[in-house]
């Protein structure tokens, strides 16, 4: 018996170059690299004999599913992307691939975001997607232009310091 999941709703196609030479070089790995030793490890595990009671079998066949399922993905998700190339011209206005940093408006405290495509998203470095609500908020706006974003914790206010392209 298989367990439903909703569908994940549907997510801009956008990606930086370096973004999407990280999922095809994950795509690479995967497919060439390390499906061919969980293979040859499940072959030999099923070897062993008894599989109902085989710990190494078991983990093998899990660990073999998620990288199909990873790879089915990332096969169907990269030819729809659609890598965006360059900086805007106008660069003193928030598009997508902006570095920006904001004040909030109450505390005085600063943040720095970079606007990247949903699938290179990384809370570590500071990268949020375009379609989450903040990026939404802070798109087309200019230095020292003050916005409000409906984020988890409540709608903040916040105002722009600065707007950087690599």
């Amino acid at each position: 018996m298989t367990r439903w999941r909703p569908p994940a709703p549907r997510s801009t196609a956008i990606i930086t170059r370096a973004g999407f030479d990280r999922l095809k070089a994950e795509l690479d790995h995967l497919w060439h690299t390390l499906r061919p030793e969980v293979v040859r490890a499940l072959a030999a595990a099923a070897a062993e004999g008894d599989r109902s009671e085989n710990a190494e079998y078991t983990y093998r066949k899990k660990q073999l599913g998620e990288i199909d399922r990873r790879v089915r993905y990332l096969s169907k998700r990269i030819p729809s992307l659609k890598v965006a190339e360059g900086a805007p011209s106008d660069r003193g206005t928030v598009f997508f691939g902006a570095e920006i940093e904001l004040e909030q408006v109450k505390s005085g405290e600063t943040v720095r975001y970079r606007i990247v495509g949903p699938d290179e998203t990384d809370a570590r470095k500071g990268w949020i997607s375009i379609d989450s609500p903040l990026a939404r908020a802070v798109l087309k706006k200019r230095v020292d232009d003050e916005f409000s974003a409906e984020l988890p914790g409540g709608e903040m206010q916040f105002a722009i310091v600065s707007i950087n392209y690599d």
